[in-house]
This record gives C-alpha cells, structure tokens and sequence, in this order.
C-alpha cells in the first residue's frame, strides 16, 4: 500500500463529495423557495452516509442546515 496515493484518493473523494453535495444543496433550497416549500427561516435536519462496500464501511453523519 503506498500511504501517499491513499491520502491523495481520499482528499480527491471528499473534494468531489463537498463541492458536489454544496452545489445540489443549493439547488434544492432554491427551488423550494420558489415554489413556497420554505421560507427561508428554516433548520433542516440532514445526514449524509460514507459507504466503502469493500471495507464494511457504513457511517452515518448527522447535522443540519440553517437557512438563516
């Protein structure tokens, strides 16, 4: 195993999962401002689930987002 291609390929997921994540996020808090489905004042409760089938990993993350 080389610890430094590792490193690389988990910053280069996580990137891709954040950016990724922020940007359908967006999307979907402004659609349902338009269409009246929020108001903008709201907490939202929210997980996100990292799943690696070839490690038996399965680990729920829990937070949320605030609109304001």
């Amino acid at each position: 195993m080389n610890n430094e291609t590792l490193n690389m390929s988990i910053r280069k997921l996580l990137k891709t999962v954040g950016i990724s994540s922020q940007r359908e996020i967006e999307q979907a808090v402004a659609k349902a401002l338009t269409s009246g489905d929020l108001n903008g004042t709201e907490t939202l409760p929210a997980t996100m689930t990292l799943d690696i089938a070839g490690l038996k990993l399965n680990i729920v993350f829990k937070g949320e987002v605030a609109l304001q």
